[in-house]
């Protein structure tokens, strides 16, 4: 829950849900809401899989899911869920035994899609094999591939129809003493998403996976994801988030902690505020900006940094920023720390002096929060 006492506007109520565990991270209740992308591998590439799921992980990927299509990705689910430092979610389409064998092979979470993983005995099937292996289940709604009686009742993919089949398959679940799921009910249009998820969110108290399927590429669907998931966040809807781009999945966990970091719902790392630039630039901000979001990926410690090319809204900023630069004249800029002016650096030196300042900071809060624990 993101609360504010001094500014109330800033608040953001997060709706109740149940608390599940995918693996050993906790989805839903009061937890951080936790963050995920997929592989885009191929499974059977063991290592090329538990590389894209180590690489997402560093990017701070709580939850990493991996296709499973075939008897050979099922055997290589074992081992990459062995070398995995985050708990794997199973994604199963059409093949129920799929599931059954991703269960077996120690995923942490099963992901089915009601519309398409076959009636309801093998579901049942499925509900079985994850309960013997202590494993959740996500509940995958997708407009795009809903139950054929349903699609007949409604016409076409709506709001209802997916609250509906979302419905169906918890009534499924729970009718065999399974509680242990989540639900997502995704679409490529913001609107239709968006609907629907406002509507499973009044109908149960599962915990809800979001996002905007098929959203597109790293722009176009981070925008869109952006517009989507930030508008049902904003409203306290969601305990997992999924952003899906046509783009290294990286990039996926980076834009999700983006949209939650914007919402003050998750810190990680360091939050850059900086200004578009213009003629008032005492400094090149693009390029600092750049070189700055490179060399401090590292930085994992929730901090803030400000970095704009004059002096109108510059020493304002700073205020409120752990370390601050504002651009100045004669190739010199002012150095703000804990939202005061420090001192003047040279702008051909000032990239590698605020690393090192961020890096001094960092420690320094990293050293608070030991001590307070």
């Amino acid at each position: 829950m993101s609360l504010n006492h001094v500014r109330p506007w800033r608040n953001i109520y997060r709706r109740k849900s149940r608390q599940i565990m995918v693996g050993d991270v906790a989805v839903g209740g009061d937890a951080p809401i936790a963050v995920q992308t997929m592989t885009n591998t191929l499974t059977t590439d063991v290592s090329a899989t538990v590389a894209q799921v180590q690489a997402a992980a560093e990017a701070g990927a709580d939850i990493v899911r991996v296709s499973v299509p075939d008897e050979a990705s099922s055997k290589a689910l074992k081992e990459i869920v062995r070398e995995s430092p985050v708990p794997i979610v199973a994604d199963i389409h059409f093949h129920y035994r799929r599931g059954i064998e991703a269960a077996e092979a120690g995923a942490a979470c099963l992901r089915i899609n009601p519309g398409n993983i076959g009636d309801e005995k093998r579901v049942k099937e499925v509900i079985k094999a994850a309960r013997d292996h202590n494993c959740s289940i996500r509940i995958g709604v997708n407009a795009g591939s809903l139950e054929k009686h349903l699609l007949e009742k409604y016409g076409e993919p709506c709001p209802e129809v997916m609250v509906e089949s979302g419905l169906e398959h918890i009534r499924i679940l729970q009718d065999n003493d399974f509680h242990e799921f989540k639900i997502s009910v995704k679409a490529s249009d913001v609107f239709l998403s968006a609907a629907a998820y406002q509507g499973i969110a009044e109908a149960t108290d599962a915990p809800i996976h979001l996002g905007i399927t098929e959203a597109g590429g790293l722009v176009s669907g981070t925008i869109k994801s952006a517009i989507g998931l930030g508008n049902l966040l904003w409203m306290g809807i969601g305990d997992t988030i999924r952003v899906s781009l046509s783009a290294d999945p990286v990039e996926e966990v980076k834009v999700g902690y983006e949209i939650l970091k914007s919402l003050g719902l998750r810190h990680r790392g360091v939050n850059i505020i900086s200004c578009p630039s213009c003629a008032r630039q005492g400094f090149d901000v693009i390029k600092t900006v750049e070189a700055l979001e490179q060399r401090l990926e590292h930085i994992k410690t929730p901090m803030s940094l400000s970095i704009i090319g004059c002096v109108v809204n510059g020493p304002g900023e700073a205020l409120m920023t752990d370390v601050g630069f504002t651009g100045g004249g004669a190739g010199s800029g002012m150095v703000y720390l804990a939202g005061k002016a420090s001192h003047k650096m040279s702008n051909d030196q000032m990239i590698d002096h605020i690393v090192e300042e961020v890096e001094k900071k960092a420690a320094e809060l990293d050293a608070a929060q030991e001590a307070a624990e």
